[in-house]
């Protein structure tokens, strides 16, 4: 059945507490009651009620006869009070009645009203125990109209706490290793899937799948060649693959190259969802390698010729931005022209593409090359202009699009030219904390690579202000990357004057104690550029900086060790701090230093060294003359 009719209920348990779907909207009454059949179905409705079981069966068959994809014939059933009649004839023994019944049920479950009704009326527990019935057809019967009404969250609860689940993957084992995939194994296991499939949107039925034994079933199905009970298998999947459980069992269990298989497959439907499950799958590096090793990469980088189905291209672009994380990966894209395909799709699109398509640039751009390409084709103003977008997920994407392309100084005098660099800084003021980071570390390349970046900053006026007050910011991420911006900015003698009179010293001494070794790394480095101005270094000094760095030099990251020599250098220029130093034992961290193979390391630790040494002696020839 389509999917489409369901986008507003896919706000699962999982995903939403609050269910688009759980208060349906009744649709006007009274015309319902007029319709021809509406008498119609009141008066099969007698028959079903009161008549013997042949009576009952033909009565069945006489309402199946309707047009039941009709929405006066689904609610006059509803009105008439036929639904509980149906729904009391599944707890019949009557398996003749059972399929009738369930065939209707099946047809109507797709209105909303009805699905809510079926739920209340108890009808989901008699349908969850008919998946115990011996007979084949009933249970499918039964599971696809489970697949229908358990759209909402209530109904995939009632499911789950009833022993649905369990009995669902079992409608999966009707096949073994050795058998050919029987006609009748496949109609069982593809509503089953089906029924999963709706049930798979609330997190506790994941783990309830995975529980009964789930995971390897969908393995093994997936394997199969027929779409029609492929479409419900990765659909349950790829839902499934939110769950980092999940993900690392798609990835050991040998299902990313059938997925790969079937994006070459000529169903749509099929396509979308594993582009989708390799979307959320991607996240992890070892899946990335093997959609690559397993030639995923290149029909990923075809789809986006298929720019019409808009769902199949956000599941796509989705699958490459992911892919992208890893380099190898960027140079097959570089070689399939994927870069200068996904520039042709930064305008005109829904939100949900752009997000990936700039998500995937973002990472493209990390390789020098793809950034030329990217000015070639015409894509930084697009990419700019996205600037002023408001959706938070598209933002923190675009951010590090513009900030890639920056590392070009040619793309960064676009970027300037089209007000990038002050529409980057606004965002420092946008409430989320993940567009606000963003945003500093894109302002790094800009203000690195800019002409005239002193007086490009200044140009901005509050802006200095603003970014040393943000390190007021209780967010990790944003701490550390204002502090690679204020590093970056400082470099300019008037800029960091005016950042000193706002107060960036005492902010960042504040700042030293933490543990996290990014942070220290760029705080590091932001101390060792603010003490280029006036008495900055003294005043590190007075709000306590110096000892909690020197704890920097016992970190395991050389590039700590880096940042944290070239403070302690600058540092070391103002007396008061050598004897702060010396006190806390820098000396005997420094000297494992002088002998590194980083020349930056090498040349800060020595320099430090010596202006202690410097001052011992000065101290000792005044003390002793």
């Amino acid at each position: 059945f389509s999917k489409a009719s369901s986008s507003l209920e896919d706000l699962g348990e999982s995903s939403s507490e609050t269910d688009e779907d759980e208060q349906p909207v009744r649709h006007q009454e009274g015309g319902t009651d007029l319709s021809p059949e509406y008498w119609g179905i009141q008066k099969l409705a007698k028959y079903i009620k009161g008549g013997d079981p042949t009576a009952t069966v033909i009565a069945l068959c006489s309402m199946r006869d309707l047009n039941l994809s009709q929405e006066s014939c689904q609610l006059a059933i509803k009105d008439t009070g036929c639904l509980e009649v149906l729904i009391n004839l599944l707890d019949t023994e009557e398996i003749k009645c059972q399929t009738g019944s369930l065939k209707i049920l099946k047809e109507i479950s797709q209105n909303i009203l009805i699905r809510h009704a079926i739920a209340d009326l108890g009808g989901l527990e008699i349908m969850v125990k008919i998946l115990d019935s011996p007979d084949t057809h009933l249970k499918c019967l039964a599971a696809e109209t489970i697949a229908n009404v358990a759209r909402f969250k209530r109904a995939r609860k009632t499911v789950r706490q009833h022993g649905g689940i369990k009995r669902l993957v079992e409608l999966l084992e009707s096949i073994s290793v050795e058998s050919s995939y029987q006609a009748e194994d496949t109609e069982t296991a593809r509503c089953g899937a089906l029924a999963l499939w709706s049930c798979s949107k609330s997190t506790k039925n994941k783990k309830a799948i995975r529980k009964a034994g789930g995971i390897p079933l969908l393995a093994r199905w997936l394997k199969c060649s027929h779409t029609n009970i492929l479409i419900p298998i990765v659909g349950t999947l790829q839902e499934c693959a939110s769950e980092p459980s999940y993900r690392l069992a798609i990835r050991t269990e040998g299902m990313i190259e059938s997925l790969v298989k079937n994006l070459s497959s000529e169903h749509e439907e099929l396509q979308m969802h594993c582009a989708s499950a390799i979307f959320k799958c991607a996240e992890d590096e070892e899946t990335r390698d093997l959609v690559r090793k397993h030639e995923g990469l290149q029909p990923l980088s075809a789809l986006l010729e298929n720019s019409e189905n808009k769902q199949l291209l956000a599941a796509v672009t989705g699958a490459i931005w992911k892919c992208a994380i890893s380099r190898e990966n960027v140079l097959k894209f570089q070689e399939y022209k994927t870069i200068e395909t996904l520039v042709t799709l930064l305008t005109d699109q829904p939100e949900e593409v752009l997000i990936n398509v700039i998500g995937a640039l973002g990472e493209c751009c990390q390789e020098q090359e793809n950034r030329g390409t990217i000015r070639r084709c015409g894509g930084i103003a697009p990419i700019v202009k996205l600037l002023t977008a408001t959706n938070r997920a598209l933002l923190v994407n675009v951010n590090k699009a513009v900030g890639g392309c920056a590392m070009e100084p040619e793309n960064m005098v676009i970027i300037d030219s089209l007000d990038g660099v002050r529409l980057l800084w606004s965002l420092l003021k946008n409430p989320n904390p993940d567009v606000q980071a963003s945003a500093a570390w894109a302002l790094c390349p800009c203000v690195e690579n800019a002409k005239n970046s002193g007086e490009m900053v200044r140009s901005l006026v509050g802006g200095l202000e603003l970014i040393v007050n943000l390190l007021k910011s209780k967010d990790k991420e944003v701490l550390t990357s204002v502090c690679a911006a204020i590093a970056n900015i400082a470099k300019d003698q008037e800029n960091l004057a005016v950042m000193t009179d706002h107060g960036v010293i005492p902010l960042l001494s504040k700042l030293a104690n933490t543990n996290n070794n990014k942070l220290r790394r760029h705080l590091a480095e932001a101390i060792a550029h603010c003490c280029m101005w006036g008495s900055n270094r003294v005043a590190f000094g007075e709000t306590k900086a110096v000892a909690p760095l020197i704890r920097y030099l016992k970190a395991k990251d050389p590039l700590v060790h880096r940042a944290t020599a070239l403070a302690l250098y600058q540092l070391s220029e103002d007396p008061n701090n050598c004897v702060i130093m010396h006190e806390n034992g820098v000396v005997k961290l420094l000297l494992a230093m002088v002998g590194s193979t980083d020349d930056t390391l090498q040349e800060a630790a020595a320099g430090c060294i010596a202006n202690i040494r410097r001052l011992a002696l000065a101290t000792e020839k005044a003390k002793y003359g």
